[in-house]
């Protein structure tokens, strides 16, 4: 797929999560067979019961794959910025954590998803924050804006790598901090899974191997890189992903070819630094 049918994939994909979530086919629906809750998806990939409990009803729609939050060392005052920040759970998270002196800032290209966002913020006492509509590799944000950019299961969906990091290296300021969770592969995927649409929003077709995502942001100009968490996500997750589910493609074929390719898939944790005199 080309890059611009990529991205509107993608964008229609996750517009009708942002819609639907919470109706029969959303992802907690046991009308649709066996789901598991998004209690339990998002404490299966490191959420407390506490950070669920903090957030406003509705931010959480299980789409992560892992808590950026979690490893992130946040301090009150701070600027977060959050790569496609969808319903708005990290950034909710993230404002607890810099309090009301800090700022949060959201970026999400899916305007339906920035509505349910920002529809979010409207429950509760979060002045902090605010979301913006764009693209992770065109950020509407500043040069040196952010103490630390964070993001959860989005940059593999970009089909322009290479941009995002760069994007997250500029906005962020002399000595900032990176910090996500993504999905990466320990080899190559079949011919099938790399031109499935259902398996690009997914989440799988869209992410490369880890030794070159890592180089990516190594080429960024990023240092000190570490994989600070690293484990085999479940091939299971991956197909009931509500983002695959919506586009609606040959399930079964997916199903049988990801299940073969179940030591493949890897969730991992990133952190880096831009260097201090960048």
């Amino acid at each position: 797929m080309k890059q611009d049918e990529i991205k509107t994939a993608v964008r229609q994909g996750y517009a009708k999560i942002a819609q639907n979530s919470g109706s029969c086919c959303g992802p907690s629906a046991s009308c649709c067979g066996p789901q598991k809750s998004l209690e339990k998806i998002s404490q299966d990939i490191g959420y407390g019961p506490e950070d669920l409990q903090s957030v406003p009803d509705g931010a959480n729609l299980g789409l992560g794959c892992g808590n950026p939050i979690a490893m992130s060392s946040l301090k009150e005052g701070e600027t977060v910025v959050d790569l496609g920040s969808g319903a708005g759970f990290d950034c909710f998270l993230a404002a607890q954590a810099v309090g009301k002196k800090g700022k949060v800032i959201g970026v999400d290209m899916t305007p339906e998803m920035l509505d349910k966002a920002r529809g979010n913020l409207s429950k509760g006492d979060f002045p902090q924050v605010e979301f913006r509509l764009g693209e992770i590799e065109n950020l509407p944000v500043a040069d040196n804006t952010a103490d630390i950019v964070i993001s959860n299961c989005v940059i593999n969906l970009s089909p322009s790598k290479e941009r995002v990091f760069a994007e997250a290296f500029r906005i962020l300021k002399p000595g900032g901090r990176l910090m996500v969770s993504d999905i990466v592969l320990q080899e190559e995927l079949p011919l099938i899974i790399q031109k499935s649409v259902s398996a690009y929003i997914g989440c799988v077709s869209g992410a490369v191997q880890q030794e070159g995502y890592l180089r990516t942001v190594k080429d960024a100009g990023f240092e000190n890189i570490k994989v600070l968490e690293e484990k085999r996500f479940p091939v299971g997750d991956l197909i009931s992903h509500p983002a695959a589910k919506e586009a609606k493609v040959d399930q079964e074929t997916l199903k049988e070819t990801l299940e073969k390719l179940s030591t493949s898939i890897t969730s991992i944790k990133v952190s880096a630094l831009k260097p201090a005199e960048a």
